[in-house]
C-alpha cells in the first residue's frame, strides 16, 4: 500500500487530538475528522517523495501498540523530569552535578536516532549533545550524572520501543552494546 494515504489519515488523527475533537458527538467528531482529511491528504500528497513508497500496512498496525507505550513512557518521564528539576532549581544548595554521558545505541534508522534523541532533548535536565556515527553513540548531558545508570535506564525503554516501531534489524531481545560513559564531571 502507498505511504502517503495512511499519512494522511495520521495526520487527520492527529488533527482530531490538537482540535480537542468532542469524543461524545459523533457529527462534530466526523466533520473534525473530514476537516483533518482535507488538510492531511494534500499534505501527505506534497511531501509524499520524502518518505518510502510503499508500507506494510499489518507491520504498522502492529507497531501502533508500541508507539502508544513510547509516549506514555515519554510522558511519565517527562512529568517526573520537571518535578526533579524544580526542585533542584528551588533548592537552596542547587544540588546539580552536570556530566556528559555516553549512551551506544541499538537504533541505526535517522528517523529512531533521531526520535530518541529528541526525547531526550525535551526531557528536562537532559539534552543530547552530539552524535557518532561511527559508534552510533548519543553525547547525554545531565544535569545530574552522579548515576549514569539512572539516565541511561529511559533511554533503554525509548529504544526498545523505538527498535519495533522503526522496524529495526535489531529487536529488544537483542544485547545492548558495552555502557562506556562515565560522566565527564564538567
Amino acid at each position: 500500500m502507498k505511504r502517503w494515504p495512511v499519512l494522511g489519515v495520521s495526520l487527520a488523527v492527529l488533527w482530531l487530538f490538537v482540535r480537542g475533537a468532542p469524543l461524545f458527538e459523533p457529527v462534530a467528531l466526523f466533520g473534525e475528522f473530514l476537516l483533518g482529511l482535507a488538510l492531511g491528504i494534500p499534505i501527505a500528497f506534497g511531501f509524499r517523495r520524502f518518505y518510502a513508497e510503499s508500507v506494510k500496512l499489518g507491520r504498522a498496525v502492529n507497531a501502533v501498540p508500541y508507539a502508544l507505550l513510547y509516549v506514555l513512557v515519554f510522558l511519565r518521564e517527562l512529568a517526573t523530569a520537571n518535578v526533579d528539576v524544580a526542585y533542584r532549581v528551588l533548592s537552596p544548595s542547587m544540588p546539580i552535578h552536570p556530566g556528559v554521558i555516553e549512551v551506544p545505541l541499538r537504533v541505526k534508522s535517522d528517523l529512531g536516532i533521531t526520535t530518541i534523541a529528541n526525547s531526550i532533548t525535551l526531557t528536562p535536565g537532559t539534552l543530547t549533545m552530539d552524535y557518532n556515527e561511527e559508534t552510533n553513540t548519543l553525547y547525554v548531558h545531565a544535569i545530574d550524572a552522579r548515576d549514569p545508570a539512572a539516565i541511561v535506564a529511559p533511554i533503554r525503554t525509548w529504544e526498545d520501543y523505538a527498535l519495533v516501531i522503526f522496524d529495526e534489524e535489531l529487536s529488544p531481545d537483542d544485547p545492548v552494546p558495552v555502557y562506556g560513559g562515565e560522566p565527564d564531571g564538567n
